[in-house]
Protein backbone atom coordinates (compact mmCIF):
# COMPACT_ATOMS: atom_id res chain seq x y z
CA UNK A 1 0.00 0.00 0.00
CA UNK A 2 1.21 3.48 -1.33
CA UNK A 3 3.38 5.35 1.53
CA UNK A 4 1.55 8.92 1.49
CA UNK A 5 4.26 11.62 2.18
CA UNK A 6 2.68 14.94 1.22
CA UNK A 7 -0.70 16.04 1.04
CA UNK A 8 -2.20 19.29 -0.12
CA UNK A 9 -5.43 20.38 1.11
CA UNK A 10 -7.76 23.39 -0.20
CA UNK A 11 -9.35 25.94 2.53
CA UNK A 12 -12.22 27.00 1.68
CA UNK A 13 -15.00 24.23 1.67
CA UNK A 14 -12.41 21.50 2.40
CA UNK A 15 -10.09 22.05 5.52
CA UNK A 16 -12.71 25.08 6.76
CA UNK A 17 -16.06 24.56 7.77
CA UNK A 18 -18.94 26.47 6.32
CA UNK A 19 -18.10 29.00 9.98
CA UNK A 20 -14.53 29.10 8.51
CA UNK A 21 -13.07 27.04 11.03
CA UNK A 22 -11.19 23.68 11.74
CA UNK A 23 -12.64 20.84 13.18
CA UNK A 24 -11.17 19.50 16.54
CA UNK A 25 -11.30 16.30 14.87
CA UNK A 26 -9.04 17.04 11.67
CA UNK A 27 -6.74 19.39 13.91
CA UNK A 28 -5.89 16.01 15.61
CA UNK A 29 -5.62 13.88 12.49
CA UNK A 30 -3.54 16.25 11.25
CA UNK A 31 -1.13 17.08 14.16
CA UNK A 32 -0.75 13.13 14.11
CA UNK A 33 -0.08 13.41 10.59
CA UNK A 34 2.54 15.74 11.09
CA UNK A 35 4.02 13.83 14.38
CA UNK A 36 4.87 10.71 11.66
CA UNK A 37 6.94 13.38 9.51
CA UNK A 38 3.58 13.52 6.57
CA UNK A 39 4.33 16.61 5.08
CA UNK A 40 0.68 18.68 4.92
CA UNK A 41 0.35 21.86 2.96
CA UNK A 42 -2.26 24.24 2.02
CA UNK A 43 -3.58 24.81 -1.15
CA UNK A 44 -5.70 27.56 -2.17
CA UNK A 45 -6.81 30.56 -4.34
CA UNK A 46 -6.62 32.74 -1.17
CA UNK A 47 -3.77 35.23 -0.73
CA UNK A 48 -0.62 34.37 1.10
CA UNK A 49 -1.46 36.48 3.65
CA UNK A 50 -4.79 35.46 4.40
CA UNK A 51 -3.41 31.45 4.34
CA UNK A 52 -0.91 32.09 6.60
CA UNK A 53 -3.14 32.88 9.44
CA UNK A 54 -4.80 29.40 9.14
CA UNK A 55 -1.76 27.69 8.03
CA UNK A 56 0.08 28.74 11.16
CA UNK A 57 -3.49 27.95 13.55
CA UNK A 58 -2.92 24.47 12.38
CA UNK A 59 0.60 24.05 13.38
CA UNK A 60 1.85 23.59 9.64
CA UNK A 61 5.62 24.80 8.97
CA UNK A 62 6.23 24.06 5.49
CA UNK A 63 5.77 26.22 2.10
CA UNK A 64 2.27 26.94 1.18
CA UNK A 65 0.53 26.99 -2.35
CA UNK A 66 -1.72 30.23 -2.75
CA UNK A 67 -3.74 32.61 -5.71
CA UNK A 68 -4.48 29.02 -6.70
CA UNK A 69 -0.92 28.04 -7.79
CA UNK A 70 0.67 31.22 -8.68
CA UNK A 71 2.71 31.60 -5.52
CA UNK A 72 4.84 29.09 -3.43
CA UNK A 73 6.21 30.54 -0.45
CA UNK A 74 7.56 29.57 3.22
CA UNK A 75 5.61 30.15 5.91
CA UNK A 76 8.60 30.78 8.39
CA UNK A 77 10.89 33.19 6.45
CA UNK A 78 8.62 33.62 3.69
CA UNK A 79 11.12 33.09 0.87
CA UNK A 80 9.41 32.73 -2.48
CA UNK A 81 10.14 29.08 -4.31
CA UNK A 82 7.55 29.39 -7.12
CA UNK A 83 5.86 32.26 -8.66
CA UNK A 84 3.87 33.13 -11.53
CA UNK A 85 1.93 36.18 -12.68
CA UNK A 86 -0.51 37.76 -15.45
CA UNK A 87 0.74 39.23 -18.44
CA UNK A 88 0.82 42.58 -18.48
CA UNK A 89 -1.26 43.06 -21.60
CA UNK A 90 -3.78 40.77 -20.67
CA UNK A 91 -4.36 42.45 -17.10
CA UNK A 92 -4.84 45.91 -18.76
CA UNK A 93 -6.94 43.88 -21.61
CA UNK A 94 -8.85 42.41 -18.98
CA UNK A 95 -9.59 45.56 -16.96
CA UNK A 96 -10.94 47.66 -20.40
CA UNK A 97 -13.39 44.81 -21.17
CA UNK A 98 -14.83 44.90 -17.22
CA UNK A 99 -14.91 48.24 -17.50
CA UNK A 100 -17.00 48.42 -20.94
CA UNK A 101 -19.33 45.89 -19.29
CA UNK A 102 -19.84 47.32 -15.53
CA UNK A 103 -18.35 44.21 -14.44
CA UNK A 104 -16.32 44.21 -10.67
CA UNK A 105 -12.67 43.55 -11.20
CA UNK A 106 -10.04 43.25 -8.57
CA UNK A 107 -6.40 42.23 -8.22
CA UNK A 108 -3.61 41.33 -6.75
CA UNK A 109 0.04 42.76 -6.67
CA UNK A 110 2.60 41.97 -3.83
CA UNK A 111 0.00 40.01 -1.85
CA UNK A 112 -2.32 42.95 -1.36
CA UNK A 113 -5.82 43.26 -2.91
CA UNK A 114 -6.43 46.46 -4.93
CA UNK A 115 -10.25 46.84 -6.72
CA UNK A 116 -11.58 49.15 -9.34
CA UNK A 117 -14.90 48.26 -7.44
CA UNK A 118 -16.01 49.68 -4.54
CA UNK A 119 -19.07 48.47 -2.83
CA UNK A 120 -20.47 44.99 -0.43
CA UNK A 121 -18.61 41.99 -3.37
CA UNK A 122 -15.58 44.11 -2.29
CA UNK A 123 -16.29 43.82 1.22
CA UNK A 124 -17.74 40.80 1.26
CA UNK A 125 -14.54 39.15 -0.17
CA UNK A 126 -12.54 40.87 2.48
CA UNK A 127 -14.28 39.61 5.48
CA UNK A 128 -14.26 36.09 4.33
CA UNK A 129 -10.40 36.05 3.31
CA UNK A 130 -9.84 38.43 6.76
CA UNK A 131 -7.65 40.66 4.80
CA UNK A 132 -7.54 44.50 3.91
CA UNK A 133 -8.15 45.97 0.18
CA UNK A 134 -7.64 48.85 -1.46
CA UNK A 135 -10.04 51.00 -3.65
CA UNK A 136 -8.59 52.39 -7.20
CA UNK A 137 -10.58 54.36 -9.58
CA UNK A 138 -8.30 53.18 -12.51
CA UNK A 139 -5.40 50.93 -13.85
CA UNK A 140 -3.00 53.45 -14.50
CA UNK A 141 -3.41 54.15 -10.10
CA UNK A 142 -1.96 50.65 -9.37
CA UNK A 143 1.38 50.48 -7.89
CA UNK A 144 3.90 48.92 -10.02
CA UNK A 145 4.55 45.36 -9.95
CA UNK A 146 3.03 41.70 -11.77
CA UNK A 147 -0.34 40.68 -11.38
CA UNK A 148 -0.50 37.50 -9.64
CA UNK A 149 -4.11 37.41 -9.85
CA UNK A 150 -7.28 39.08 -11.10
CA UNK A 151 -11.09 38.38 -10.07
CA UNK A 152 -14.35 39.37 -11.61
CA UNK A 153 -17.11 38.89 -8.93
CA UNK A 154 -20.78 38.15 -10.40
CA UNK A 155 -23.79 35.89 -10.32
CA UNK A 156 -22.93 32.45 -11.63
CA UNK A 157 -24.97 32.64 -14.88
CA UNK A 158 -23.75 35.65 -15.72
CA UNK A 159 -20.03 34.55 -15.19
CA UNK A 160 -20.35 31.39 -17.22
CA UNK A 161 -21.74 32.96 -20.12
CA UNK A 162 -18.78 35.15 -19.71
CA UNK A 163 -16.28 32.73 -20.27
CA UNK A 164 -16.53 31.79 -23.76
CA UNK A 165 -16.71 35.49 -24.48
CA UNK A 166 -13.30 35.75 -22.51
CA UNK A 167 -11.36 32.84 -23.25
CA UNK A 168 -11.06 34.19 -27.23
CA UNK A 169 -10.20 37.17 -25.93
CA UNK A 170 -7.37 36.20 -23.61
CA UNK A 171 -6.40 33.22 -25.47
CA UNK A 172 -3.61 30.73 -23.92
CA UNK A 173 -1.79 33.96 -21.90
CA UNK A 174 -3.58 33.36 -19.12
CA UNK A 175 -5.55 30.21 -17.02
CA UNK A 176 -9.98 31.06 -16.22
CA UNK A 177 -10.97 29.20 -13.00
CA UNK A 178 -13.82 29.27 -10.55
CA UNK A 179 -13.14 28.75 -7.22
CA UNK A 180 -16.48 29.83 -5.80
CA UNK A 181 -19.23 29.84 -8.06
CA UNK A 182 -19.34 33.53 -8.06
CA UNK A 183 -15.69 34.31 -8.71
CA UNK A 184 -14.27 33.76 -12.11
CA UNK A 185 -10.59 34.08 -11.83
CA UNK A 186 -7.63 34.97 -14.13
CA UNK A 187 -3.70 33.63 -13.41
CA UNK A 188 -0.80 33.38 -15.46
CA UNK A 189 -1.39 29.48 -17.10
CA UNK A 190 1.57 27.65 -15.19
CA UNK A 191 -0.32 29.29 -11.83
CA UNK A 192 -2.53 25.98 -10.94
CA UNK A 193 -2.60 24.24 -8.18
CA UNK A 194 -1.54 21.10 -10.51
CA UNK A 195 1.78 22.97 -11.33
CA UNK A 196 2.14 24.34 -7.76
CA UNK A 197 1.71 20.63 -6.58
CA UNK A 198 4.46 18.69 -8.86
CA UNK A 199 7.14 21.96 -8.08
CA UNK A 200 6.65 21.34 -4.23
CA UNK A 201 6.97 17.62 -4.72
CA UNK A 202 9.85 17.81 -6.66
CA UNK A 203 11.21 20.64 -3.92
CA UNK A 204 10.62 18.20 -1.29
CA UNK A 205 11.89 14.96 -3.22
CA UNK A 206 8.91 13.13 -3.16
CA UNK A 207 7.08 11.10 -5.94
CA UNK A 208 3.87 12.65 -7.29
CA UNK A 209 2.66 8.84 -6.16
CA UNK A 210 2.87 9.52 -2.49
CA UNK A 211 1.11 12.53 -2.89
CA UNK A 212 -2.72 13.19 -2.01
CA UNK A 213 -4.76 16.51 -2.98
CA UNK A 214 -8.14 17.29 -1.29
CA UNK A 215 -10.05 19.88 -2.79
CA UNK A 216 -13.77 20.82 -3.28
CA UNK A 217 -14.48 23.46 -6.34
CA UNK A 218 -13.57 23.32 -10.01
CA UNK A 219 -10.12 25.14 -9.22
CA UNK A 220 -8.92 22.46 -7.13
CA UNK A 221 -8.86 19.82 -10.87
CA UNK A 222 -5.27 20.31 -11.65
CA UNK A 223 -4.41 18.85 -8.62
CA UNK A 224 -6.47 16.54 -8.27
CA UNK A 225 -5.54 14.62 -11.57
CA UNK A 226 -1.93 15.22 -10.59
CA UNK A 227 -1.56 13.73 -7.37
CA UNK A 228 -1.17 10.56 -6.78
CA UNK A 229 -4.57 10.39 -5.27
CA UNK A 230 -7.21 12.93 -6.01
CA UNK A 231 -9.85 13.30 -3.39
CA UNK A 232 -12.86 14.84 -3.50
CA UNK A 233 -15.28 16.60 -0.74
CA UNK A 234 -18.89 14.98 -0.44
CA UNK A 235 -19.71 19.10 -0.54
CA UNK A 236 -18.04 19.49 -3.84
CA UNK A 237 -18.78 20.12 -7.37
CA UNK A 238 -20.02 17.09 -9.07
CA UNK A 239 -17.89 17.53 -12.20
CA UNK A 240 -14.84 17.30 -9.19
CA UNK A 241 -16.23 14.54 -7.96
CA UNK A 242 -16.47 12.35 -11.25
CA UNK A 243 -12.83 13.03 -11.61
CA UNK A 244 -11.55 11.98 -8.15
CA UNK A 245 -9.96 8.82 -7.10
CA UNK A 246 -11.93 9.32 -3.97
CA UNK A 247 -14.67 11.02 -2.37
CA UNK A 248 -14.27 11.72 1.62
CA UNK A 249 -16.91 13.40 3.44
CA UNK A 250 -18.19 16.83 3.94
CA UNK A 251 -16.12 20.22 5.01
CA UNK A 252 -18.64 20.11 8.26
CA UNK A 253 -18.01 16.36 8.90
CA UNK A 254 -14.15 16.74 8.86
CA UNK A 255 -13.63 15.14 5.47
CA UNK A 256 -9.70 16.08 5.88
CA UNK A 257 -9.63 13.83 9.28
CA UNK A 258 -11.38 11.27 7.32
CA UNK A 259 -8.76 11.24 4.55
CA UNK A 260 -5.62 11.39 6.60
CA UNK A 261 -7.13 8.27 8.70
CA UNK A 262 -7.91 5.98 5.90
CA UNK A 263 -5.03 6.81 4.60
CA UNK A 264 -2.15 7.70 6.01
CA UNK A 265 -2.42 7.49 9.74
CA UNK A 266 -3.39 3.72 9.71
CA UNK A 267 0.29 3.06 7.90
Amino acid sequence: MTKYRLIAMDLDDTLLTDELTVGDKTREAMARALAQGVKLTIATGRMFASAKQTAEQVGLNVPIITYQGSLIRNLLDEQVLYERAVPADAARQLYDFTREHGLHLQTFIHDKLYAFNDGEKLVAYAKQSNIPYTYVPSFDDLPEGSHTKLIIIDDPEKLDKLIPVLQPLLGDRVHMTKSKANFLEFLHPEGTKGHALRFLAAHFGIPMEETIAIGDAWNDREMIEAAGLGVAMANGVPALREIADYVTLSNNEDGVAHVLEKFVLHM
